[in-house]
């Protein structure tokens, strides 16, 4: 259901035919890396947060998890992550396929700057099989991005 509501959504820039929906699950990094034969960096993970009484969602290369410093830096408060109940009462979205796109209006979505050394990047369309190719303008736009934020470590840093 929630990947109709993507296409829906992305009808308004002509873009809901370009979804690719597979065979293979894309519910992780790494299935959706190899399901579309690149690199774990270029999938774009929607990763959903508390914030206050609401939630959040932060988009960021597949390489990378949320630095908590950094994060309580930027937001003022401590990164919290939805239950997988929470995320789809908050975003309409099933973990596996959260993404930024369909969302409730007042829903924030930031974009993490870990992303920037792409060309395209690769989000989820809200299932656990489907995600499309877009351009950072295109992504910038299609989320309606609040703001480009720097959240974030590779996942290979320690501590």
């Amino acid at each position: 259901m929630s990947i109709e509501q993507v296409r829906d959504y992305l009808k308004r820039w002509n873009r809901d035919t370009d979804i690719i929906e597979m065979e293979a699950s894309t519910a992780t990094v790494l299935e959706a890396a190899n399901a579309l034969g690149v690199i774990p960096a270029r999938i774009a993970k929607s990763i959903s947060l508390k914030q206050g009484d609401g939630a959040m969602v932060i988009v960021v290369a597949g390489d990378m998890k949320l630095d908590n410093r950094k994060y309580k830096n930027h937001f003022g408060i401590k990164a919290k992550m939805l239950s997988p109940e929470e995320a789809l009462e908050f975003t309409g979205h099933a973990v596996g396929g959260v993404c930024p796109f369909g969302l409730p209006p007042e829903l924030p979505v930031y974009l993490d700057a870990s992303m920037k050394r792409f060309t395209t990047v690769f989000p989820a369309c809200g299932s656990g099989n489907s995600a499309i190719e877009l351009t950072l303008d295109d992504l910038n736009e299609y989320s309606q991005n609040k703001e480009w934020v720097d959240v974030c470590k590779p996942i290979s840093e320690v501590g």
